[in-house]
C-alpha cells in the first residue's frame, strides 16, 4: 500500500494545480474593498496635485519599489528608473506635480483583488501609474507602482 502513496501525492498536487484560481473582477469588488484601494490611490494622485507630501506617505508601504521602464540604456539593456519612497515624498514636498485644482483631470480604478492583494490604475494628464496594493490590518497600502510618463503635447 505504501508504494503508492507518492502517487496519491502526485494526483492530490496535480487536482490542485489544475483548479482554478478565485479573484474579484473589477465588477465583482465588494463596493466597500473598492472604496478603500481607490481612496489609497487618490492619497497618492491627490496628494502629488496638491503638494501635500504627507497625504502621499500615507498612500505608500515603507519598502515602496518605483519603477518606470526606460529600455535600453548606456548602463542596461532592460533599464528602469528606480524610485523610493522617500524620493517621491521629497519630489511632493517640492511641489514637482503640484497643479490648481481646476486643472486635476484624474482617474483611479480598482482592477483585481485576490484577498489581501490588490492592482489598481492611476491616470493624470502627465502620467499612469499601475499599483500592486497590500492591506496592512484594515488600510490598502501601495507597496510597487511602475509608471509610465506620458509624452508632452507638442506645442504649435
Amino acid at each position: 500500500m505504501t508504494v503508492y502513496a507518492p502517487l496519491r501525492h502526485l494526483a492530490a498536487v496535480a487536482a490542485l494545480a489544475a483548479a482554478p484560481v478565485a479573484f474579484a473582477a473589477p465588477a465583482q469588488i465588494d463596493p466597500a474593498t473598492r472604496a478603500a484601494i481607490e481612496a489609497t490611490c487618490f492619497d497618492y494622485v491627490d496628494g502629488q496635485l496638491e503638494g501635500d507630501p504627507a497625504r502621499v506617505a500615507r498612500a505608500l508601504h515603507p519598502d515602496l519599489a518605483k519603477r518606470r521602464v526606460l529600455g535600453e540604456t548606456a548602463d542596461e539593456k532592460l533599464g528602469l528608473r528606480r524610485m523610493s519612497k522617500e524620493e517621491l515624498v521629497e519630489l511632493t514636498r517640492q511641489g514637482a506635480l503640484k497643479t490648481p485644482k481646476a486643472q486635476w483631470d484624474r482617474s483611479c480604478t480598482a482592477l483585481e483583488v485576490a484577498g489581501n492583494v490588490a492592482v489598481a490604475r492611476a491616470e493624470t494628464p502627465w502620467f499612469v501609474d499601475f499599483f500592486h496594493l497590500g492591506k496592512f490590518g484594515e488600510r490598502w497600502i501601495s507597496v510597487n507602482a511602475l509608471w509610465y510618463a506620458k509624452p508632452k503635447p507638442v506645442k504649435p
